[in-house]
């Protein structure tokens, strides 16, 4: 792996991320590299893929805060039919791109577990790695990571740092076709928590679920980066 790369891994995931991945590869749980969120996937059939640019060398407007949850009030009814998933039919949106609440989008660049259990990044900044489930996928996490700085400029998963419970994020398959998801769960997380939180958050078991992860927090520089995860899980409807 060049030098390069492991920079950028650095940047989106963080270290402790990258071996903790490893140590869990056997149990079947994913982790990204460093600086961005360490992933609990299991490979799926899909493999279209992606490529994005590492997050700024300095931090453009890190929005750090201790490790924090927000999850939107449900209630808990008795067991109920599954509905079906909404998708509707292209309109302004690109195919193979994801769009956030505030409008900004990524283009998707499918990927999976590299040889050594990492979690690949994306290496341009209006990029976002995507692996783990498909979009019509019954169950586990569709997990896309994304820069939220790189060089000065901004990236679109700098919206994370500011999405609220409730809003709506779309996802544009190859097709055209629009998968919609809301939020209902935003956690700041030191990168030395994510690890332990993988399979829950990003394992390919369970509801089925769009996981967005960015990095941002206090700029520590080295392999580190960044030192907080941003992770916003967001449910279809």
């Amino acid at each position: 792996m060049s030098d390069r790369r492991v920079r950028l891994k650095a940047y989106l995931f963080g270290a402790a991320t990258v071996l903790a991945a490893q140590a869990l590869v056997g149990a079947a749980v994913l982790m990204p590299p460093t600086d961005a969120v360490a992933g609990s996937a299991e490979p799926t059939e899909q493999a279209r893929q992606v490529t994005q640019q590492p997050q700024a060398d300095r931090p453009s407007e890190p929005s750090p805060g201790p490790a924090t949850t927000e999850r939107a009030p449900r209630s808990e009814p008795a067991e109920q039919p599954r509905q079906k998933r909404v998708r509707t039919a292209p309109s302004g949106q690109q195919p193979g791109t994801i769009r956030l609440p505030d409008g900004g989008s990524a283009t998707l660049v499918r990927k999976e577990l590299e040889p050594n259990a990492v979690l690949p990044v994306p290496e341009n900044l209006n990029e976002a790695t995507w692996w783990g489930a498909g979009l019509d996928a019954p169950s586990g996490a569709s997990v896309f990571a994304g820069h939220v700085n790189w060089q000065g400029s901004e990236g679109p998963f700098a919206e994370l740092w500011h999405v609220r419970v409730g809003d709506r994020v779309s996802v544009a398959d190859a097709d055209g076709t629009k998968w919609h998801y809301e939020v209902s769960q935003i956690l700041t997380l030191h990168k030395n928590e994510v690890p332990a939180r993988s399979s829950e958050l990003f394992g390919q078991s369970g509801r089925h679920r769009a996981v967005l992860v960015t990095c941002g927090g206090r700029w520590e520089g080295g392999a580190t980066g960044y030192e907080e995860n941003r992770v916003v899980v967001a449910e279809p409807v």
